[in-house]
């Protein structure tokens, strides 16, 4: 789904949403919605408070979270929580669905990564009574950088404990 598209699908659901509960549809909720929209990777509510600002919309940090909170429940955002991080977004109409998140536990980098076969096998598992909408899958390990900077610090170590001994 093309980013206008997916942007449209969001309007409508969030929307559709205020209208059932009987929400006012403020200029704010939908200019915060054109933000979350405009990120194509995952982000703080700081990041879109600081956005709000620098585009001279001026709403508070709780109008933020609340919104956020809001488009939550409505199913145009997901919150994420990974480790002892703050919490991170990220947006849902048109975006990648199920998907899984890599997360280095040493430099905190974020990796999404689609494994269909994977997928296909969680999508298809019956729980029971229990109808799943969606799922995200967190997987903690060291990515490819840092394991290349922990070998070439443990070989810096070594030559320098081969040049200590011949002193």
């Amino acid at each position: 789904m093309s980013e206008d598209k997916a942007l449209v699908a969001a309007r409508t659901k969030l929307t559709e949403f205020l209208d059932s509960r009987k929400l006012r549809k403020t200029p704010e909720r939908f200019a915060i919605l054109d933000l979350v929209f405009s990120h194509n990777d995952h982000f703080r509510i700081e990041t879109l408070y600081q956005e709000m600002e620098a585009r001279s919309y001026h709403v508070s940090r709780s109008t933020v979270y609340n919104t956020m909170e809001l488009f939550c429940e409505c199913g145009v955002a997901r919150k994420l929580q990974f480790g002892s991080q703050l919490s991170l977004y990220e947006k849902v109409v048109g975006y990648l669905g199920n998907h899984h998140h890599l997360i280095c536990t040493e430099c905190g980098k974020i990796r999404e990564v689609k494994d269909t076969e994977l997928m296909s096998n969680i999508e298809k598992h019956k729980y029971g009574k229990f109808n799943s909408s969606y799922f995200t899958l967190y997987v903690y390990g060291i990515c490819s950088a840092c394991v290349r900077k922990k070998k070439s610090k443990i070989k810096s170590n070594q030559i320098k404990n081969i040049k200590n001994r011949k002193l």
